[in-house]
């Protein structure tokens, strides 16, 4: 089973999912095809394993390194770094495949994604919350519209780069992309409640350096 994953990633993310065949699949690994049927009942099927345990590896990945206790926008910076590396370190294939047949409506492939979508989007759908809990990140908008006002230009950046199909920057791309959507997402006021606590804290900190 997880030789058959592993090659069945390599295969769509070289081929796509048109191209790919359960033969070559078979071929690559010395078995026959029947073999594969043994484990899955067709192409689609095996397909929708490969990107469910793709988008597990990512949710893991997102979620074991979010710094919770930190600030909404050192929280943002991870996952939007994270989520742009890991959707590209296979290269483009996968990534193309998912955005593509992702938005293929009433094909059995793209409706076997949402369920899958929904679960790689909850990190960040937590991480709004939380913010909005905090006070740190705009509550007067519900929380779909803001996961769309993230993954939206995340996906529109992915297209770009599966479409040049060359090697960018993720580091700057990512920087300036926090930057962007921090500035829509902060809640009024947030900088000078910021400039507030940081000047209690230092007239707390003055008061007891004269005490001592």
């Amino acid at each position: 089973m997880r030789d058959l994953l592993r090659v069945g990633r390599e295969v769509f993310a070289e081929k796509g999912y048109e191209r790919a065949t359960t033969t070559e699949i078979a071929q690559r690994l010395g078995i026959s095809e029947a073999t594969v049927f043994t484990y899955f009942r067709g192409k689609r099927e095996l397909c929708v394993r490969v990107i469910e345990d793709w988008y597990d590896e990512i949710v893991a990945a997102m979620e074991a390194g979010l710094p919770r206790e930190a600030s909404a926008r050192e929280q943002l910076d991870h996952l939007v770094r994270t989520h742009l590396r890991l959707f590209l370190i296979q290269g483009t294939g996968l990534c193309a495949l998912v955005l593509s047949e992702g938005r293929s409506k009433g094909q059995e492939l793209g409706e076997s994604f949402l369920p899958l979508q929904k679960r790689y989007t909850a990190p960040l759908m937590e991480l709004l919350a939380r913010g909005q809990a905090r006070g740190e990140i705009r509550a007067d908008m519900p929380l779909r519209l803001l996961r769309s006002l993230v993954l939206g230009p995340m996906e529109h950046i992915l297209w770009e780069v599966v479409a040049q199909d060359r090697p960018v920057d993720l580091d700057a791309i990512a920087q300036d992309l926090v930057e962007m959507l921090w500035s829509a997402l902060r809640a009024p006021g947030t900088e000078l409640a910021a400039l507030r606590r940081l000047r209690d804290e230092v007239d707390q900190a003055l008061r007891h350096s004269r005490s001592a």
